[in-house]
């Protein structure tokens, strides 16, 4: 519907969002902890952008001096682990010699100068004593690698125990991601726009100003609220979204908050 009314080959909010300059920082640091053996740990809260900072480190593969492996599922054993890992750096091994394989593959990049990511996400559902045989495994590997955790806040707070402070001990770099300022949000907004050839001024400044007001600096109920709003808007007939247009989304139940639901049956 939006490429029929707008005309676009592809449409908007639907492609990862560029990073923004934390995001940035962040990642040009993970780069330089790659260089001596890293241990990094990146917080945040969910939706402010984890997971487009993950899909970058992930792009790095196509690149010659980048192996990345990453681990999404939320299964974080270590023999699941391993076997990401194994599947990254094309190891072909039984369980018995797989730590032994991954091992010399990794001499083998750090002799062709590779740099090796492994990403772990949603880490803060990662038992400790399964990042403890991760750090003895990695201790073993060239000085060429970053192992990056992405996790909740609580994740530090696990790290934080006393009893886990020999893990903690280890860490080299740690950042939090913040949610987005007002003026931060201006920017994917534009960005994801100008990508497929839209104008900026495509939602009015009222509109807009709702958007960022709503989404509080949350990056994927930003994506949601601007896709279903330029929809509600192609439905009008309009190639200009309105405030109507994006209280139309906003009224929908998952948009609401607990309390107002629990009050919408109460007038039931």
């Amino acid at each position: 519907m939006i490429k029929a009314t707008f005309g676009l080959s592809q449409e908007p909010f639907l492609s990862d969002f560029v990073l923004l300059k934390q995001q940035q920082d962040i990642s040009d640091v993970l780069h330089i902890h790659a260089q001596q053996g890293g241990f990094s740990v990146v917080l945040g809260a969910p939706d402010v952008g984890k997971t487009v900072l993950r899909e970058h480190l992930e792009a790095l593969n196509q690149e010659k001096e980048y192996v990345v492996a990453p681990v999404t599922t939320t299964l974080h054993s270590y023999l699941q682990i391993i076997k990401h890992l194994a599947h990254a750096l094309n190891v072909e091994a039984t369980f018995n010699t797989v730590e032994k394989e991954l091992i010399e593959h990794a001499h083998q990049y750090a002799q062709k100068r590779k740099k090796l990511f492994i990403v772990i996400d949603e880490a803060h559902l990662l038992a400790m004593d399964v990042l403890r045989k991760l750090r003895l495994l990695f201790s073993r590997f060239p000085r060429r690698y970053n192992l990056i955790l992405l996790g909740h806040p609580s994740l530090m707070q696990s790290l934080s125990m006393t009893i886990n402070e020999d893990l903690k001990s280890r860490i080299t770099y740690s950042a939090r991601l913040l949610p987005l300022n007002d003026d931060d949000c201006h920017m994917p907004i534009i960005e994801q726009l100008t990508r497929v050839n839209l104008s900026a001024n495509t939602f009015d400044d009222n509109a807009l100003a709702l958007i960022i007001r709503h989404v509080q600096g949350n990056l994927r109920l930003c994506r949601n609220l601007c896709y279903g709003a330029l929809v509600e808007a192609c439905r009008d007939g309009k190639k200009i979204v309105h405030t109507q247009h994006v209280n139309a989304v906003l009224i929908q139940p998952h948009w609401r908050t607990y309390d107002v639901l629990i009050a919408m049956q109460a007038k039931a």
